[in-house]
């Protein structure tokens, strides 16, 4: 019978270490739902709607499975779509409209690469972050309007008076 010598041994324990953590790390990289969790109010009917109803592609990126309520994964976490978070209070942060949509910039959660945009006024609001160097803000934003279009309106942050 053939004994491995301590200093093979060591090597053979650091190949299967090393390919088991490779094989960890591409199915972590590759899990849509890295990361992400619910929004507390993910359960509401209008999140239901919402995720139902999304797109299978938008703005070029396929649909992610994830088995997260009321969260919509397109890429590999390009745009992320949470339904559910409170909607932003009177802000100084920057806001625009797109289909009727209300929409804030929250500066405070946004990076230079992932953008996180917020409806405003809309119970239950819908939270969109966008990897800006994946997808262009705008077009993933136009894509999703008219799916919390039909979210109950409380208020505007774009007021017409």
């Amino acid at each position: 019978m053939t004994r491995l010598r301590p200093l093979a041994w060591v090597a053979v324990s650091g190949i299967v270490v090393l390919t088991a953590g490779g094989v960890m790390a591409t199915h972590l990289l590759g899990d849509p739902e890295r990361g992400l969790t619910a929004a507390k109010g993910a359960g509401d009917a209008h999140c239901r709607d919402v995720t139902r109803k999304a797109p299978s592609v938008l703005a070029g990126k396929e649909r992610r499975s994830v088995g997260l309520e009321g969260v919509v994964v397109w890429g590999a976490q390009d745009v992320i779509l949470r339904c559910g978070v409170n909607s932003p209070l009177a802000t100084e942060d920057p806001c625009f409209e797109a289909d009727g949509v209300d929409w804030v910039i929250d500066l405070r959660q946004s990076t230079p690469e992932r953008k996180v945009i917020v409806t405003f006024g809309r119970t239950p609001a819908t939270q969109v972050a966008v990897l800006t160097r994946a997808v262009r803000t705008d077009e993933a934003i136009v894509g999703l309007s008219h799916l919390v279009a039909g979210t109950p309106v409380s208020g505007r942050c774009l007021d017409t008076q």
